[in-house]
């Protein structure tokens, strides 16, 4: 018997992506950020949202690409990323979100050990649905590498 787990899955350029729906809080609309002085590249700024500030995280830079501008299908994704045993809330930019669906367990593969065009350490690993590949990050090590002290005292 084969098991699945669920996913939101969002497109990166011409790639699609997966975040276990476990960490997913919210999914809002593109809307302006407040800029963070000295902050790094894909630290595009800050988001309130109902009282809570947000770090946000574009996640074309963080992953190496080019900055876009937003256009109407720009989402920003509110998560809840475990960091060191606790919970940080952190927004991800992404070029489109397509759906929640499920990923069988049972064909997910590891990620591969070549050279690609991601790091191989940012990813958990790779479903299928269809025909279709899905690269399912590994949240906390795409967020270990930058301190989360980092973004408290850029938020300060």
């Amino acid at each position: 018997m084969s098991s699945s787990a669920q996913y939101l899955t969002l497109g990166l350029d011409r790639e699609t992506f997966g975040i276990p729906i476990e960490h997913v809080h919210e999914i809002l609309d593109h809307q302006p950020v407040s800029a963070l002085p000295q902050a790094p590249d894909f630290l595009v700024g800050m988001i309130n949202v109902r009282g809570r500030s947000y770090p946000v995280v574009d996640l074309r830079t963080k992953l190496g690409l080019p900055r876009v501008d937003p256009t109407p299908a720009t989402r920003i994704i509110l998560l809840n990323v475990p960091m060191r045993g606790r919970a940080m809330s952190v927004g991800f930019i992404a070029d489109r979100v397509f759906e929640v669906t499920d990923l069988d367990s049972d064909r997910m593969e590891g990620p591969p050990e070549v050279g690609g065009r991601w790091r191989s350490d940012y990813i958990a690993a790779i479903g299928r649905k269809g025909e279709s590949f899905v690269v399912v990050f590994d949240l906390e090590r795409l967020m270990s590498r930058d301190d989360p002290a980092d973004f408290a005292a850029a938020a300060a």
